[in-house]
């Protein structure tokens, strides 16, 4: 096998696949359960506290360099660009549009409502404000991010190799976004576990997440697509496979017993299930916005309206040709860092619902319309694209190689957030 595919590894103690009884006995019992939910925490442990450092270092430093500049350091973080809108969807519900001078129309229903929700209920349990219920989920869906991509890492490449993963994804450049108001940290948290999930095979576990990530942000399309594509394969794969055995029992004169294999559609009634439930959320909010506005397609107009409808790239071309040749050649360049990225992915192996899901956000990343700064945010809960660079960090001979490249890409994207924070544009 080459060194560059993920070996196979043995389920690590991070949420391990629960037992099934045998008939007569009882499931695992609450004290069983948490004794598994503890290991899991020892074994992610690691890698939450080398993410927690790196954010820790990020809001370090742009808390320093606002208060060089006079600027309030909260601000930004939860009273600025979108999750002004999230905020006041929250305190007042959907119906507030604003009208640019130019003549653009945007509605609010372009946000989806799991946030909103979320800030409601913590403000109305907590002394939180809204802005700081906001900050509150945010923060804590980055630590659950960071331990979902740890179990899906460590599953894949190792432990080593989940906990440099983590980091790596806490150190992206535009990562400042996961101290944000915002709704990165928590798609990304539901995404990695509903891979985790599948790749386990709790594929209605995976369809729960699935629901509530479609209830996030409208890139739940990707997540969806990738159970669907993963559950079509298995299918294909399997109906082959015993027609093929079929026909050698048949060439061999035995006879073909049906009844013990059983079904297809039964014997896989679990995958199934998880793959009708996975687009109900996005479905949902869809229907909610096409019933309040009376038109079918509504939830597409808002999003045109936004500036964010789907061209195929069109827009992104036409932003690179008006650039400055440096600047052009620059980011044809990044762009063709993202593409060599997602050939690693497919030389590395990586498992069908990772690969799908990795590439999907990509994709719905590039070929909309939409405000070239945000894209970049946009891919970052794209974190399989990060598993090559993880596994060589995580080969490197010494740990202090490893924590030196780490520390560099951390402090370069905390001078980066800091710089954007305080005064680039919104993200």
């Amino acid at each position: 096998m080459s060194d560059h595919q993920l070996r196979p590894r043995t389920p690590t103690p991070v949420a391990p696949a629960p037992a099934v009884p045998a008939p007569g006995l009882r499931a695992p019992g609450p004290r069983v359960l948490g004794h598994r939910a503890a290991a899991a925490f020892r074994a992610a442990a690691p890698a939450l506290a080398v993410y927690a450092a790196v954010r820790a270092l990020g809001l370090l430093v742009f808390w320093v360099a606002a208060s060089v500049a006079g600027k309030d350091p909260l601000g930004p973080l939860s009273g600025r660009w979108d999750s002004v809108w999230y905020q006041r969807i929250a305190e007042n519900g959907y119906g507030y549009t604003v009208t640019l001078p130019d003549g653009a129309v945007h509605p609010d229903l372009a946000f989806f409502p799991l946030l909103p929700v979320l800030e409601r209920a913590v403000s109305a349990v907590t002394p939180l404000t809204l802005g700081g219920a906001g900050l509150l989920i945010a923060w804590t869906a980055g630590l659950l991010a960071a331990w979902g991509i740890y179990a899906v890492g460590a599953r894949l490449g190792g432990r080593r190799t989940g906990v440099v993963l983590a980091a790596l994804w806490g150190v992206y450049p535009t990562a400042f976004v996961q101290s944000m108001a915002y709704t990165e940290t928590l798609f990304t948290a539901l995404a990695a576990w509903a891979l985790y999930a599948v790749l386990t095979g709790r594929w209605i576990v995976a369809g729960a997440l699935c629901v509530l990530a479609g209830l996030t942000r409208p890139t739940a399309a990707a997540l969806i697509a990738a159970l669907a594509i993963t559950a079509a394969t298995t299918l294909v794969r399997e109906y082959r496979t015993r027609r093929e055995a079929g026909e050698r029992k048949r060439e061999a004169g035995e006879r073909r017993d049906e009844r013990r294999a059983g079904p297809l559609p039964r014997r896989h009634g679990r995958m199934l299930a998880g793959v009708v439930l996975a687009p109900l959320g996005w479905l949902g909010y869809v229907v909610f916005v096409a019933v309040r506005e009376g038109s079918p397609f509504a939830y597409f107009e808002v999003q045109a309206q936004w500036g964010n409808n789907i061209d195929g790239g069109v827009a992104l071309a036409s932003f690179i040709a008006g650039l400055p040749w440096p600047a052009a050649l620059g980011l044809c360049a990044v762009l063709g860092l993202l593409g060599w990225l997602v050939v690693l992915c497919v030389r590395q192996r990586q498992p069908l619902p990772v690969l799908v899901y990795a590439i999907a956000i990509v994709v719905i990343s590039l070929i909309g319309a939409g405000y070239f700064g945000s894209r970049p945010r946009l891919m970052m809960p794209a974190f399989p694209l990060l598993l090559p660079p993880a596994a060589a960090l995580a080969r490197l001979r010494t740990t202090g190689r490893t924590a030196a490249v780490l520390t560099v890409l951390a402090c370069a994207s905390a001078a980066y957030g800091a710089w954007t924070l305080l005064g680039a544009g919104p993200p």
